[in-house]
């Protein structure tokens, strides 16, 4: 029973890992967990009707990060739980369509409540209240809003907002616990929209305020779809504080700090951990421009922009890589790339630049020192060995792979790294 159970969201925990393998087995000495090689793999025990099991997940390519590891551990513990709850003969069945439609969800309320046991359901109630709000259209507009979840005094987060550019508006009387009805009203939805104002409540989901931007300058498109301002007001909310959005792609992300996001995409949970990519492309880019990278990346997979990025490795020949340019050999094309040739990714992302050149047909090839080299690239395919199952930008990465480290974006999202030809991570 517990393997059958596991096989209802072995895709799902396996997509939120990256396409890692995972396993459940029983123990053969139920007293004694081996011990895992390294960070490449997660090894948990769990017991089901005092039967012992091993619960297995392994990456080779890369390491698994922190957030990974406690996030399955908090999902583990729900598994178990669960499990109890619904172990009596002939509840197979409500068993599996429990733990596929609400075991991840479960844990990224238990994840999200941190040491804070006694606050599990209203976190959880946000996330439902959110998903559903997921749905809605205003005059044919998705509905979109944003909460913050503070963790410090509220008196002190308060008065931090006032050397930064947000404005604070307190309810007062108004102050409300969140419920099913709190968007009965679409002027909640619409006048606090998550882009320029946020609703601030605390764990336990009692909402104090607004909070709005005062900033009469237009946002950069990649801080504000990275939520860059977001992570500044999380550093003065207090540790473990988090903000929690409906997107204007009716998706739900949840903001944690360190740049982490945990993302409801297409009915599933997954995490965009910046470590993953730190990992993926340490030694082989530099730091700042992993930084302005993994921003840039993002904001595309939520805009549904499809990208292929080359890291070239040293030595490369280009020559060998191209079949052919975009830009065709127009002059014009030529000035273009001519003008961005050469600068780095820091400065092409402040500027605007950066979002515009790999949203552009074609891959995109960056140095280790974070220099673009060129853009508009069409690859020779032929460098792909054995069947590729995917589109062009799939063939694409995957031949380019062979000349260093490649991420490609979907136009529908998904965020997948490449190294030596093959796939080795998957986002979304």
């Amino acid at each position: 029973m517990p393997k059958t159970a596991f096989n209802a969201i072995e895709n799902s925990v396996s997509a939120f890992l990256g396409g890692a393998g995972v396993s459940l087995v029983e123990l053969e000495k139920p007293d004694e967990l081996p011990e895992a090689r390294d960070r490449r793999e997660i090894l948990v025990r769990l017991v089901f009707d005092k039967v012992a099991y091993l619960f297995k997940a392994n990456r080779d390519e890369l390491a698994f990060t922190t957030t990974e590891i406690s996030f399955i551990q908090e999902l583990l513990a729900a598994f178990e739980g669960l499990y109890g709850g619904f172990s009596a003969q002939g509840y197979a069945a409500h068993f599996r369509t429990a733990l596929l439609t609400s075991l991840t969800d479960i844990a990224v309320a238990r994840y999200l409540r941190g040491d804070r046991k006694g606050v599990f359901w209203p976190v959880e109630s946000l996330i439902q209240l959110l998903k559903n709000l997921s749905y809605q259209r205003y005059e044919g507009t998705p509905a979109s809003t944003g909460f913050l979840v503070y963790r410090s005094q509220l008196d002190d987060f308060v008065d931090s907002l006032k050397t930064s550019h947000y404005n604070w508006f307190d309810l007062g009387k108004a102050r409300q616990r969140i419920s099913a009805d709190f968007f009965r009203n679409p002027l909640t939805y619409r006048f606090v929209d998550g882009l320029r104002a946020l609703f601030v409540c605390d764990i336990r989901m009692n909402v104090k305020g607004t909070i709005q931007t005062g900033s009469p300058r237009p946002r950069k498109s990649i801080e504000q779809l990275a939520w860059r301002d977001t992570q500044t007001l999380l550093g003065k909310a207090g540790e473990a504080a988090f903000a929690i959005f409906v997107n204007e792609v009716s998706e739900v992300e949840v903001v944690l700090d360190g740049g982490r996001l945990l993302v409801w995409r297409k009915g599933v949970w997954g995490v965009y951990d910046p470590d993953i990519f730190r990992e993926f492309f340490a030694g082989h880019l530099d730091k700042r421009s992993v930084h302005s990278l993994i921003g840039s990346i993002y904001s595309l997979s939520k805009s549904r922009h499809g990208t292929v990025v080359l890291i070239a490795a040293e030595g490369t020949d280009l020559e060998a890589l191209r079949k052919g340019s975009v830009g065709g050999r127009g002059s014009l094309s030529r000035a273009l790339i001519e003008h961005v040739r050469g600068r780095k990714l820091g400065t092409l992302k402040r500027t605007g630049e950066l979002s515009r050149i790999l949203s552009s047909d074609g891959m995109t090839v960056i140095n280790r020192k974070g220099e673009l080299l060129d853009t508009g690239v069409i690859v020779d395919t032929s460098q792909v060995k054995g069947l590729i199952t995917g589109g062009g930008r799939t063939t694409a990465a995957s031949a380019a792979s062979h000349f260093g480290h490649v991420v490609k974006v979907s136009e529908d999202g998904p965020v997948e790294l490449y190294r030596a030809g093959k796939r080795v991570y998957r986002f979304g």
